[in-house]
């Protein structure tokens, strides 16, 4: 995407990783899911997060899948490529081969390992610095639990500041709306990008908190769209009411399907033709599969018709 597209503001959805029964890549499917998450009003996509299952893909398979995505996508949607690595020249030439394949940015998490294994501060700083050193396009800093690093609003204010590329922020931890507004405040226009997370549980709280993205589980783009576009463009109580109809759909997913979900509603549109998750991650039981489409099905979102 051309530098008028930023700042990246909107919706954008991770992209799920379409396995076979089988538990092989499904590189077909995995397109027509891009197709369908485009058409349904993606402002533009993420590649290879935690929602991708990111964690069960061999380097192989990852840089399978950048490169068919970001082809497929051809400049369609700007697209973030996730590249996160506790080493920080892995993390590195991770980012600077997704800026080669056309990546618009790239999201990060601070370095982790296990339960235990943490970076200090001055580490932290590092490793962000060097990483912008090795690109040249923006880095999110996905600042979720998962990493079991805590990140003051001081320290990514700092960072916004101080390292060229860091200037998208994630933030996806408890009291998210009161961190964002704390850290516009701190890091004034180095913030170019305080986004949501988490599905869009707390989307609402978040908007009003200052956020100007949202990034959330691939099913519904529409959805989330009808709720984020009337909230940039001045219009909250549209928001308010959007949200209120589509919260039981997210709440579903955010809380009984989680990271399933998505691939739950594109098989069921016929999108792709399997929802498997790879072993050893769990399908979700068939209670809460037929839950999660009940919610859906009384919002008429394009996925359970795009196929169709």
């Amino acid at each position: 995407m051309p530098p008028s597209a930023r700042p990246y503001r909107g919706v954008f959805p991770v992209v799920p990783t379409i396995f076979t029964e089988a538990g092989e890549l499904d590189l077909d499917g995995q397109k027509r899911c891009v197709d369908f998450m485009i058409d349904a009003g993606s402002t533009g996509l993420c590649i290879l997060a935690n929602f991708s299952e990111q964690f069960v893909l061999t380097d192989d398979e990852r840089t399978v899948l950048m490169e068919t995505m970001l082809a497929h996508v051809a400049g369609r949607v700007p697209v973030i490529v996730t590249t996160t690595h506790f080493s920080t020249r892995a993390c590195a030439d991770r980012s600077r081969r997704a800026q080669d394949l056309g990546a618009a940015m790239v999201m990060v998490m601070p370095p982790y390992h296990g339960a235990t294994i943490r970076v200090p501060e001055a580490g932290i700083v590092e490793f962000f610095q060097r990483v912008s050193d090795a690109i040249d396009i923006p880095i999110m800093i996905q600042d979720a639990p998962v990493s079991g690093t805590s990140l003051s609003a001081p320290l990514l204010a700092r960072m916004a500041r101080e390292i060229a590329n860091v200037s998208y922020f994630k933030i996806e931890v408890p009291q998210a709306a009161a961190k964002l507004r704390t850290l516009i405040e701190l890091g004034g226009d180095a913030i170019e990008g305080p986004w949501d997370g988490e599905e869009a549980i707390t989307l609402l709280a978040d908007l009003d908190a200052g956020a100007t993205g949202a990034m959330t589980g691939g099913g519904y783009p529409d959805g989330i769209r009808q709720i984020v576009d009337p909230y940039l463009a001045g219009d909250r109580e549209a928001a308010v009411a959007a949200y209120g109809r589509w919260l039981p759909l997210i709440n579903h997913e955010n809380r009984q399907c989680g990271i399933a979900t998505a691939k739950i509603l594109m098989k069921e549109g016929g999108v792709i033709t399997s929802d498997a998750m790879r072993h050893p991650t769990a399908n979700p039981h068939p209670m809460s599969r037929e839950g999660l489409l009940d919610a859906a099905r009384r919002l008429d979102p394009l996925v359970l018709r795009w196929a169709r």
